[in-house]
């Protein structure tokens, strides 16, 4: 192509992609598909490759991640970035009240309520309409240029609707479903794991190599912005909200407009109530005075603004002695030291237990066996050791060290060059293997119903069960000769195990536990190569060939598949009559929900939320966090939140669990 009808392109493509990624980032209503915008990004990539000189500020290959930086540049704030006053009952929020009310010398006073997300503040610069730089908080005055990771968040837009220039505000989290399934990547990989998602995303942004970010699943609301020339009058924070969104900015949805103190309370109790049911984290709301003239009337400390405070939950913490550690031993071999606690109740439920990772967090945070801690649980997030209370100890106390033998089978322990796990190595270790037979039963894995972790164990400890492929030579004679085993109920696990040979070759992947291999290579495995022995005879570089399978699980995949271990179970599965194919699907299954969005609220009998997605996803569907005129089903399991009656409000169609699983059959 010529240079002059590349540079048209190149402008319609940019063009393109941004007008899809405010679609699908901000507003989340996708008009194409994935693979739609993956064909316009590689042809962008492409022509900006033929012709370098055509690329612009504002291109969306700037988004993928760029060279590494040597250092954090520090960054003079146009306007300084203040932190909140704080406050945590309802007698300290009505004393900041009255307060504003008093120091203005009026009665009648609206308010904007936010949500508080739990993330990294950060400040956008953009220079007519363009973005040029963006830096963390710092010290309020001065902080560290971050715009290489950034540019890698698709949620901000690289070029405004208006050709202002301002500094732009904003929160930058990961999801928590997003953060959770990082984590498990990561402790596969032998990684240290993140403690929350806010130190994730902070983790992310403080990254010298910006592809470190782009591979992370990093968003943003924002939530003031700062004018400096071209910015359209505002008289109220509320219309600066709206005015952002007009500008292509993702802001909070649960934003709201208040008029007196009661109403404020309101809000609080309404958001702490959905707090778990939100997709990401918060810790509280911010209300700010709406009336602009009226900020700037009150004016700031050298701290925080007089015009706005943060109303903070309670936090989930509780302090609790630890008891003891101990090690368990994880289907890969990996050993993760768990404190034993004296009970607490935290978050709702009484907690027994909490994780301390792996040796290095261990270290870290000096825990001893009759340490006073803090823990910490957040939604679904397995609790933790927050710190210790080092003040509080009485020299009692005993150190721990990781043990040398594993403690299910005796063999020595091994911590593999690059990872922060100790890891027993030995094949046939007791615990590994009942781990191995608790996933292969497990949802993600063969789907089979009523094995779960004491009849693994069970089963196991019996001599009926040595490997998965022994699971397919249960009799109901063996089953009924183990205790609290009836009739009904082997009768019940041999047609749950019957059943699940029929699953797809996807499934039977996960279920195997292959070393870096979950429900998303697995699929691309499957899809690829269509069987079992295919896969296990693909040479290395084919596997490395497919999109989104590197060297890792490339090497992963032929270390498994050659062991004489792996062959034995195999040939089990095989002789059971075990499904090993891929069957392309139905294509009227496939679509049967082709662009239909959902909405998820209260608890599922038979699924979790994250299956019932997955489940929508393949049948064409997708699910987002929050009911509006452009929702087609709500789920409603049992207790759901106010997403039911804004969906009735609506008059969107809502869905019982069985109207849902008639719908995907």
């Amino acid at each position: 192509m010529e240079k002059e009808a590349a540079a048209r392109r190149l402008e319609e493509l940019r063009g393109e992609i941004n007008k899809h990624n405010y679609y699908y980032h901000v507003l989340d209503q996708p008009r194409i598909s994935d693979a739609e915008f993956d064909l316009l990004m590689r042809e962008l990539l492409q022509l900006e490759k033929l012709y370098p000189d055509l690329v612009t500020p504002d291109s969306p290959s700037r988004r993928v991640g760029g060279m590494p930086v040597a250092a954090f540049r520090q960054v003079q704030h146009i306007v300084p970035m203040l932190s909140l006053e704080n406050v945590f009952s309802p007698s300290e929020l009505r004393e900041f009240y009255l307060r504003v009310k008093r120091n203005l010398g009026i009665e009648d006073l609206s308010w904007v309520g936010e949500p508080k997300i739990d993330g990294l503040a950060v400040s956008l610069y953009y220079e007519e309409g363009t973005f040029q730089r963006g830096a963390t908080r710092g010290d309020g005055a001065t902080g560290e240029d971050i715009t290489h990771n950034l540019l890698t968040i698709w949620s901000i837009p690289l070029r405004l609707k208006e050709r202002i220039t301002a500094e732009i505000r904003g929160e930058v989290f990961i999801p928590r479903q997003d953060f959770l399934k990082l984590n498990r990547q990561r402790e596969a990989q032998g990684l240290s794991l993140f403690a929350n998602p806010r130190n994730a995303a902070a983790g992310s942004l403080r990254q010298l190599d910006p592809r470190v970010a782009a591979e992370r699943p990093l968003d943003i609301f924002v939530f003031s912005l700062n004018g400096i020339s071209g910015v359209k009058p505002l008289s109220a924070h509320w219309d600066t909200l709206q005015y952002l969104k007009e500008l292509g900015f993702k802001v909070n949805p649960l934003v709201s407009l208040l008029t007196d103190v009661e109403q404020i309370m309101d809000y609080y109790r309404n958001i702490e109530s959905r707090r778990h049911e939100l997709p990401y984290d918060i810790d509280g709301v911010v209300l700010k005075v709406n009336e602009l003239h009226y900020q700037q009337q009150l004016g700031s400390t050298s701290r925080a603004p007089r015009w706005a405070v943060a109303y903070k939950f309670m936090a989930e913490e509780a302090v609790t002695r630890v008891k003891d550690i101990e090690v368990n031993v994880g289907r890969t071999g990996a050993i993760t030291p768990v404190a034993i606690l004296e009970p607490v109740l935290l978050a709702g439920s009484v907690v027994k237990r909490a994780s301390l990772h792996n040796e290095d967090v261990l270290k870290e945070k000096e825990v001893m066996i009759g340490d006073e801690v803090v823990v910490h649980k957040a939604g679904d997030v397995i609790p933790e050791v927050v710190k210790v209370i080092k003040e509080k100890r009485t020299g009692q106390e005993r150190a721990f060290s990781m043990p040398q033998l594993c403690p299910s089978c005796g063999k020595g322990l091994q911590r593999l060059s690059g990872e922060v796990a100790w890891r027993c190595l030995n094949p046939a270790c007791p615990a590994q293997l009942i781990e191995r037979i608790i996933h292969f039963a497990s949802r993600n894995g063969m789907d089979i119903s009523g094995l779960g972790e004491s009849l693994a164990r069970q089963l196991y400890e019996s001599g009926l069960v040595k490997d998965v492929g022994d699971l397919y030579t249960l009799s109901r004679e063996k089953l009924v000769q183990l205790e609290r085993m009836g009739e009904k109920s082997a009768e019940n696990l041999l047609e749950a195990l019957d059943k699940s040979k029929g699953n797809p070759l996807h499934k039977l992947l996960v279920a195997l536990g292959v070393r870096f291999v979950g429900e998303r290579a697995a699929r691309i495995l499957a899809n690829h190569f269509k069987s079992l022995p295919a896969i296990a005879a693909a040479p290395e570089e084919e596997i490395t060939g497919l999109e989104e399978i590197g060297p890792k699980i490339a090497s992963s995949i032929k270390h498994f598949f050659s062991q004489e271990e792996t062959k034995r179970i195999i040939k089990k599965l095989e002789d059971a009559g075990v499904n090993f194919k891929e069957e392309p699907e139905k294509e009227e299954k496939k679509g049967a929900l082709e662009r239909c969005t959902f909405v998820l609220t209260g608890t599922l009998k038979d699924y979790t939320r994250r299956e019932a997605t997955l489940l929508i996803e393949a049948k064409g569907g997708k699910v987002t966090g929050s009911v509006s005129k452009n929702t087609d089903y709500v789920l409603a399991g049992e207790n759901p939140g106010s997403k039911l009656q804004k969906a009735r409000e609506l008059g969107i169609k809502i869905l019982t669990e069985d109207d849902f699983k008639s719908l995907i059959s």
